[in-house]
């Protein structure tokens, strides 16, 4: 039985790898591994080492701390001052949507941000 730790950090993994608009080829490509191996980290049926953490935190362009972000609020069940579920990363529609609005030039972006926060207090 894979550990809670793994799973977190394969879905991070996923997230990322995601939301770069990456694929799972593209990725082991970059570490020199293949595809299955980046699945099998992604579901936690393998344990990234962390020479391996390192590679993949290098393609994706995050620190290796991002991939164990979040697991003490998992830990303890809380989700902080976040309104939004702590798996809000693991909701496809989300991802879409934070892709989609990562992908608006930044002024169009802001707008869109406060028309969001503004619907948001009246709802």
């Amino acid at each position: 039985m894979a550990h809670k730790v793994d799973i977190h950090v394969g879905k991070r993994i996923r997230q990322r790898r995601w939301l770069a608009g990456m694929t799972q080829q593209t990725l082991a490509e970059l570490v020199g591994i293949k595809f299955q191996q980046i699945q099998k980290y992604e579901t936690g049926t393998n344990r990234v080492s962390a020479s391996r953490l390192w590679d993949i935190a290098d393609a994706l362009g995050v620190n290796v701390a991002y991939f164990f972000e979040g697991l003490e609020d998992e830990k303890t069940g809380q989700a902080g001052d976040q309104a939004a579920p702590i798996d809000v990363m693991g909701d496809k529609e989300a991802m879409d949507l934070i892709r989609s609005y990562y992908a608006i030039p930044e002024d169009q972006r802001r707008r869109l941000f406060e028309l969001a926060r503004v619907l948001s207090d009246v709802a």
